[in-house]
């Protein structure tokens, strides 16, 4: 772990941190969106899931907040096919299904203010097709929330790689994604910052790239 939190040291005196401040603001600044923003980035998050974020990212910018809110499934899973997604017959399906929870932004902010960030997880895993502990925490910390592990195999890679953990789990369960979770917390305390600005050091150490 000391080996990790140094090599974060160094990244934080580099230029690399103007860059995820700015990300990092541009997540907060989400609390102050509209709903139909939150909407789309949920949507985006569904994307992402056993998939490339790069291609989520063209998918996001050709459909946009009326596209992900509006269009027929048949025209957003078109969208997500043309653009060498995977499993576009699901996702579109998965998107539209989410229109049932269009109030996103009302709903999420209420259980964080009364339950905190992780029973909002809870909720959107449950209530949100497509979604799973990974997606759900990836979509929290992009409007604005810190404090949760955004688990995908860039950051386990990392984690095996450094000795965190013993090895990468095949798939991920309630119970070890939590065990992990708390293992990433660790880390991101030692170093003095929060879930999410540690999530993007370790992506940015991993792939060369701040995305979101």
């Amino acid at each position: 772990m000391e080996k990790m939190i140094d090599l974060i040291d160094k990244l934080r005196n580099s230029e690399i941190r103007n860059v995820i401040d700015k990300r990092l603001s541009e997540f907060d600044s989400f609390r102050s969106k509209s709903n139909k923003d939150w909407f789309a980035e949920l949507c985006f998050c569904i994307l992402t899931a056993n998939s490339k974020a790069r291609t989520a990212l063209m998918i996001e910018k050709e459909l946009g907040k009326k596209g992900f809110c509006e269009l027929c499934e048949k025209d957003v899973k078109e969208c997500i096919r043309r653009n060498k997604h995977r499993f576009h017959n699901n996702k579109a399906r998965y998107i539209v299904e989410a229109r049932k929870n269009m109030n996103i932004k009302k709903v999420i902010s209420e259980i964080v203010n009364k339950n905190g960030e992780k029973e909002a997880r809870e909720w959107l895993v449950r209530n949100v097709k497509g979604l799973g502990y990974k997606e759900a925490s990836h979509f929290l910390r992009n409007i604005g929330y810190k404090n949760l592990a955004i688990l995908d195999r860039h950051i386990l890679n990392l984690m095996k790689e450094n000795d965190i953990i013993n090895e990468k789990p095949k798939s991920l369960n309630k119970k070890n994604y939590f065990e992990i979770e708390e293992k990433f917390s660790e880390i991101a305390k030692k170093a003095g910052m929060s879930n999410a600005e540690l999530d993007l050091y370790l992506w940015y150490m991993k792939t060369g790239e701040v995305l979101k």
